[in-house]
């Protein structure tokens, strides 16, 4: 399985502009920019991508660790920070922080944080930070 992204850039950095899209469709055209990357401006950026991804990733692996443990969550949401800083080696994201509430009936604090820790591990996304990125995880059942 493999999926496509594309991004077209006109201009240099401060005042260029770009646009990202994705194979589904769901972003076509999106824009990005210098001022959306660093301050205020109107668009996405890579960042805020990766935090989407992150969040969506772990949320889906965690429904499948419950079902794993028999189990069907009410609800789950996830909020993902990603943390990004000016390092000796440049801009970099130095880590990532999950934040999960959950709703799932008959589920044990322990049979919760099991599932957890095993979605975070687990997880495409987590698992391709693992060893460049600390990513943490704040899961609670509500």
């Amino acid at each position: 399985m493999e999926r496509t992204a594309s991004a077209v850039w006109k201009g240099g950095l401060k005042e260029g502009k770009g646009t990202i899209s994705s194979q589904s469709g769901v972003l076509k055209e999106t824009q990005y920019s210098f001022s959306t990357r660093f301050e205020d401006g109107i668009g996405t950026n890579p960042e805020e991508l990766i935090a989407a991804a992150h969040a969506g990733c772990f949320t889906m692996a965690l429904s499948a660790q419950l079902g794993n443990a028999n189990l069907t969550p009410e609800s789950l949401e996830t909020t993902a920070s990603v943390k990004f800083e000016k390092t000796d080696a440049g801009f970099t994201i130095t880590a990532i922080h999950l934040t999960t509430r959950a709703k799932v009936p008959g589920a044990t604090e322990s049979a919760f944080e099991t599932a957890a820790q095993n979605a975070k591990n687990g997880c495409p996304i987590s698992r391709l930070f693992k060893g460049n990125t600390e990513v943490t995880l704040d899961a609670k059942l509500a």
